[in-house]
């Protein structure tokens, strides 16, 4: 079974290209992440938010990299984290064509 670990967190920038291009570093690190099979990363520049959604092959490995993650956040200042892990019913997912 996959696990979904959902983050969001303030952010004050930068958005879109400027982010790809200040998060490359981090955003290749991920790929190496134990169980981790796919991140989307978002973003809302208008109510300065921005974390991501993630799929990852156990709860276990959701849990570890969410408190790998939480640490690196709140060493960069940011204290107001919000994340939810949720197992994914991998039936009903690929019914609606989800990438599993």
């Amino acid at each position: 079974m996959s696990f979904i670990l959902q983050v969001d967190f303030p952010f004050d920038g930068p958005w879109e290209s400027a982010m790809t291009v200040a998060m490359r570093e981090l955003a290749e690190s991920i790929n190496h992440e134990p169980g981790f099979i796919w991140k989307l990363w978002t973003e809302n520049k208008q109510q300065q938010q921005a974390g991501g959604i993630y799929l990852f092959d156990s709860k276990h490995n959701a849990q570890q990299y969410l408190e790998k993650h939480s640490k690196r956040l709140q060493q960069g200042g940011v204290q107001e984290i919000r994340s939810r892990i949720f197992a994914v019913n991998e039936e009903l997912s690929t019914l609606n064509k989800a990438p599993l």
